[in-house]
């Protein structure tokens, strides 16, 4: 099937993974982070204690998730859709009017588990789940929604703040969120069902089986996986989130910094369909040895970076990484391990996730606190990431022969 005939037949089901993912933005950490200078000029917080409240409100999010994102294996996109982007829009409205730091760390969970941690989760599951031999292109297509938004919101939010209040743009965004969901609705009328319900459409994974929650946890290729899943959302979303603070440090314009956003999206959006088309042709367990290194490079490069235009070269290498991160995740699990449960086998991993992205900001904003730089620290994340690969690695070599198996 062609691309043109691939979008034609799937556009609906498309734009709605496209949709899930760009409206998870607002509980992103990009997006939260562009209003750092103000949260943490309103309520006296230096980095590490705004970090803090980030890492606290967001690990508890984590939590959350191992239960909430195994709803989307009891229920349809369509239905859950609504109340979680209801749900969305309210902590939107939150940050506009919260009071003082402690109940920012509320708000900042309600943003993360229904933004971030939910609208991903949906927007993931249900393309790996409607798509089998096309899993890679769907995924592809739908992760574009968050390379879009990461493209354009921060600039237009940005260009906005010099002249609207920041309370006054989270109200701007829960009108945006609450605008989406009549399309989303209109979309979904004759969504499929999930695999869940429909054992014709399952796809099984290593040994020909349909694995459990427990079975994965029980695993060793998971615990391998541990770190690759702990490391682009950890410490790139301290990438981030210190984007003021790194800006700052470099004697950069913010402005001119994010500015590079859509250079980044746009190698994001390359990365993103090459690998899809990877997959679909040789196996998502042939990328997942290489998809760590874009990561340590970039944060190398980022590190001794001196201009504005050796940071571009830093962001073009970091989107090469994170178009792979938009694929190979979500692909891996339904390949392994198979779709009948791949909500709750999605939530877990999603709460890994969650939870790196929740250590990212307390770790380098203490670290900041006494003294190392974020840029500093970038050499030492770098090694991470490096590490991270190598276990993964080990773990694909593990049990590769089983996935032959199911052939």
């Amino acid at each position: 099937m062609t691309w043109f005939s691939f979008l034609r037949e799937n556009a609906a089901f498309l734009l709605a993974g496209f949709l899930f993912a760009f409206t998870s933005s607002y509980g992103q950490t990009y997006f939260i982070s562009l209003f750092a200078s103000e949260i943490k000029g309103d309520f006296g917080l230096s980095d590490g204690q705004w970090g803090g409240i980030y890492t606290i409100g967001t690990t508890v999010s984590a939590i959350a998730m191992v239960w909430a994102g195994a709803l989307t294996d009891r229920f349809r996109a369509r239905s859950l859709a609504v109340w979680v982007m209801i749900g969305l829009a309210l902590a939107c409205l939150a940050m506009a009017v919260v009071p003082n730091a402690v109940v920012l760390i509320g708000v900042i969970f309600a943003l993360r588990v229904f933004g971030q941690g939910m609208m991903s989760q949906l927007s993931a599951v249900s393309m790996a789940r409607w798509f089998e031999a096309t899993r890679g292109r769907a995924l592809s297509i739908a992760s574009m929604g968050f390379s879009v938004a990461q493209a354009i919101l921060p600039v237009i939010f940005v260009a906005l703040l010099a002249v609207v209040t920041w309370r006054s743009l989270w109200v701007l965004a829960a009108v945006l969120v609450v605008l989406t969901i009549p399309l989303q609705l209109r979309l979904l009328r004759l969504e499929r069902a999930p695999s869940s319900m429909a054992a014709a459409n399952q796809s099984a994974g290593m040994n020909g089986r349909h694995w459990t929650r427990a079975q994965v946890l029980r695993s060793p290729l998971f615990w391998l996986m541990v770190p690759v899943l702990l490391g682009p959302p950890a410490w790139g979303t301290a990438l981030f989130f210190q984007q003021v603070h790194l800006t700052e440090v470099k004697g950069w314009e913010l402005v001119s910094y994010v500015a590079l956003m859509p250079l980044l999206t746009t190698t994001a959006i390359v990365a993103t369909f090459a690998s899809g088309s990877v997959i679909d042709r040789v196996g998502v367990h042939r990328l997942i040895p290489f998809y760590m290194l874009p990561f340590a490079l970039s944060f190398l490069i980022l590190a001794y970076a001196q201009t504005i235009g050796q940071a571009a070269i830093g962001l073009v290498v970091f989107g090469l990484g994170q178009g792979m991160q938009s694929t190979v995740p979500a692909s891996f699990w339904a390949t392994f391990f198979g779709t009948r449960h791949l909500g709750s086998i999605k939530a877990t991993a999603a709460a890994v996730m969650v939870f790196g992205s929740a250590i990212g900001p307390g770790v380098t904003g203490a670290l900041i606190d006494f003294g190392i730089t974020f840029p500093e620290q970038m050499i030492s994340l770098a090694v991470y990431f490096v590490f991270a690969g190598l276990c993964a690695t080990v773990g694909i070599f593990r049990f590769q022969s089983a996935l032959v198996a199911t052939a």
